[in-house]
C-alpha cells in the first residue's frame, strides 16, 4: 500500500517536473505566482484576501496543466493537420486565458488599494 502510493507521488512529481521544463507558459505563471505571493506578504493582506489569492493562483495553474495534457493528448491522436484538433486546443487555451484575467482582476481588486495608500 505504502509503495503504490509512493509510486503515484513519483509519477505525479515525474508529470510536474516534465510540464515545468517543456510547457512555457507555465514557467511564466510560476514567475508571476512568485511575485503574487511576495506581494502578498508585503502588503498587510487579511487573511481571507490570501486565502482568495491562493485559490485563484492553484486554481489558473491546475487549468494550465490540464491545457497542457489535453494539448499532449490531442497531438498523440494525430500528427497531421485537423481542424477539430486546433479547436480542442483553442478551446482549452481561451479557459486558460479567461481564468488569467479572472485571477488578475482578483489581484488588483485586492492589491491596487494596498498600492495606492502607499
Amino acid at each position: 500500500m505504502i509503495k503504490k502510493v509512493h509510486n503515484s507521488f513519483i509519477a505525479a512529481f515525474n508529470g510536474f517536473r516534465e510540464t515545468i521544463i517543456f510547457e512555457r507558459n507555465l514557467k511564466i505563471m510560476f514567475v508571476v505566482t512568485v511575485l503574487v505571493i511576495a506581494a502578498m506578504f508585503y502588503f498587510p493582506t487579511s487573511r481571507l484576501e490570501k486565502i482568495i489569492l491562493l485559490i485563484t493562483i492553484f486554481s489558473v495553474l491546475i487549468l494550465e496543466l490540464i491545457n497542457s495534457t489535453v494539448e499532449k493528448i490531442m497531438n498523440v491522436i494525430t500528427l497531421e493537420r485537423d481542424e477539430r484538433v486546433r479547436v480542442i486546443k483553442d478551446m482549452m487555451a481561451a479557459i486558460v486565458l479567461l481564468a488569467s484575467f479572472g485571477a488578475a482582476l482578483i489581484g488588483a481588486l485586492i492589491f491596487l488599494p494596498y498600492i495606492f495608500s502607499y
